[in-house]
């Protein structure tokens, strides 16, 4: 009879470590899925003054789109294209036509937006640089 309370009480325990266990794994989820679209932004950023850097070396003309995947050579692995409205798909890049602007969706639903800038000598953004920028806006949750 004793071995019955042991064993029980080692599966609620084990039940227990892994409930936090997945918390913790589900946390860790968001915040990486977090540091990707960091990265990615930051990896459109620099595509975007190399276009600029480009231009400035051998002329020529910027592209006039407001979609800042337009202007750089490597996209997003997971960039749906140009979208009215939001994608069934989450973890995946868009560019919202209506609002212009980036957009990721997260698992969850949330929405990181980005919105491109185009302005010589602005004070506005600190993500202006040689007079285009990626400048995040606030998340949007559903």
């Amino acid at each position: 009879m004793r071995r019955y309370y042991e064993f029980a009480f080692v599966v609620i325990l084990i039940g227990v470590l892994s409930l936090f266990l997945m918390r913790s794994l589900e946390a860790t989820r968001v915040e990486m899925e977090e540091a990707v679209v960091q990265s990615e932004a930051a990896a459109i950023r620099i595509g975007l003054v190399e276009v600029v850097a480009h231009r400035e070396v051998f002329g020529g003309e910027l592209p006039k789109s407001r979609n800042p995947l337009d202007w750089v050579s490597t996209r997003p692995a997971n960039y749906v294209g140009e979208l009215d409205s939001v994608p069934e798909s989450k973890s995946v890049w868009y560019f919202d036509r209506h609002a212009e602007e980036l957009v990721f969706r997260f698992r969850d639903g949330h929405r990181a937006r980005f919105r491109f800038i185009r302005e010589s000598g602005s004070e506005q953004s600190r993500a202006l640089l040689v007079g285009v920028g990626l400048s995040r806006l606030e998340d949007q949750s559903e």
